[in-house]
């Protein structure tokens, strides 16, 4: 049996697990944090990650816990239209439609589908050393691992990573991120629509998670701050003990978030102050440059850990869901042979650079200031026809990676 070590238990890792178990693999997860906890915000599953769910019989068990998505529209932040985009498909290919839900109990999902004793918590990467045989892991509990192959999906900050490239630190791209659910659904909000909200610097999104609730976000233009204290990756929070960012001063945020937001459009402000402080997450915006170098003989890596994504398209966990099918995919064609890690990072160089590059350039349009650039946006957007608009995000949802050949 081929032995195959995955770092990070967030959904990445996890989803890997999954996929590496449907192709006949026993893959062990490794995760730092000692216990699962309910916390986190709200995550977008495209039909591009939906797909891989479903081929993973996941699929109906999200969609009883999700929102579902069937609409886009963008507004400005006194309400008023500027678009809109019908995103619900009936083709058979398409059939998959567009959610939103608790991260935390997607995660609970992919964890319950894996064997219990196949996730190790408290098991926090120190280093890994390998050979022509196998990759050695060691974890600062005393205990070290051997498997044949190691795969990276521990976060921004990857420990692997670091280990494999450097210890260049991710880019911050100017804006600052707040996510949060809501039990509160004020009227003006339709059912199965994903709201965008535009202003000066500033942005709002509002969606359905399941159970009655909202999930949404707001960003603002900030000055830089150290990724080592904002982490981007929400995953890691589901795991984490103690105090977060996010609840070192809770009544701050709330408070900094409704000044941020003063007399936009009703339902922000409504929404914004029916989230406990507390459970409101605060990150950075950060990513990193494009790197055609992802593994290194036995190790490779995948999601967040190689090509981390800006949350404008809502494509970083997706992504990441993706890496983990193709992953297991040619895996299996190749079978315990480095030459399978290569495909993988060969296959996923390109997509992922281009979501990423995307997601980079809707999220500086999205924060502009300047008066006249605000009106230009405004404009493109509110004459973009609707057929256009769906064929743009169809080049990011429509790819199937259940499909791919490797």
């Amino acid at each position: 049996m081929v032995r195959i070590g995955i770092i990070g238990g967030g959904i990445g890792g996890l989803t890997a697990a999954l996929a590496l178990r449907h192709f006949g693999f026993e893959p062990e997860v490794y995760e730092q944090a000692p216990a699962l906890l309910d916390v986190g915000a709200a995550i977008a599953l495209w039909p591009n990650a939906m797909r891989v769910l479903q081929k993973l019989d996941l699929a109906k068990n999200v969609l009883a816990e999700a929102g579902v998505i069937n609409e886009i529209r963008w507004l400005d932040q006194n309400g008023r239209a500027i678009n809109r985009v019908s995103i619900a498909e009936t083709s058979e290919h398409n059939s998959v439609p567009a959610v939103a839900l608790h991260r935390a109990n997607l995660q609970q999902m992919l964890l319950n589908a894996l064997p219990t004793n196949s996730v190790h918590l408290g098991s926090s990467l120190v280093n890994y050393e390998q050979d022509e045989e196998k990759v050695s892991a060691h974890f600062a509990n005393g205990q070290s691992s051997d498997s044949e192959f190691l795969i990276g999906a521990d976060g921004i900050h990857s420990r692997i990573r670091t280990q494999l490239l450097d210890e260049t630190p991710p880019t911050y791209r100017g804006y600052t991120v707040w996510r949060g659910i809501s039990a509160t659904t004020p009227n003006a909000i339709p059912p199965s629509t994903a709201i965008e909200l535009h202003g000066n610097g500033k942005r709002f999104g509002i969606g359905p998670v399941g159970s009655a609730k909202l999930g949404w976000w707001a960003s603002a233009n900030a000055a830089n701050t150290s990724p080592k204290v904002e982490e981007r990756t929400a995953d890691r929070r589901v795991w984490k003990q103690g105090e977060s960012v996010a609840s070192r001063r809770p009544t701050d945020t709330q408070r900094e978030l409704l000044r941020l937001f003063e007399g936009w459009y009703r339902p922000v402000v409504q929404l914004i102050e029916s989230t406990p402080s507390v459970s409101i997450l605060r990150t950075g915006a950060f990513d990193r440059p494009a790197s055609k170098v992802w593994g290194d003989k036995r190790v490779t890596l995948l999601g967040d850990a190689i090509h981390p994504t800006t949350p404008n398209l809502g494509q970083g966990g997706c992504i990441a869901i993706e890496d983990a099918m193709v992953l297991a995919k040619c895996l299996q064609q190749y079978g315990a042979d480095i030459s399978g890690l290569r495909s993988y990072e060969t296959l996923r160089y390109t997509r992922t650079a281009k979501i990423a590059r995307y997601s980079r350039g809707y999220g500086t349009v999205g924060q502009w200031e300047n008066l006249f650039a605000r009106a230009l946006r405004r404009t493109t957007l509110s004459l973009l026809p609707e057929s256009v608009a769906r064929r743009l995000m169809q080049l990011v949802y429509d790819f199937d990676a259940c499909e791919i050949k490797v």
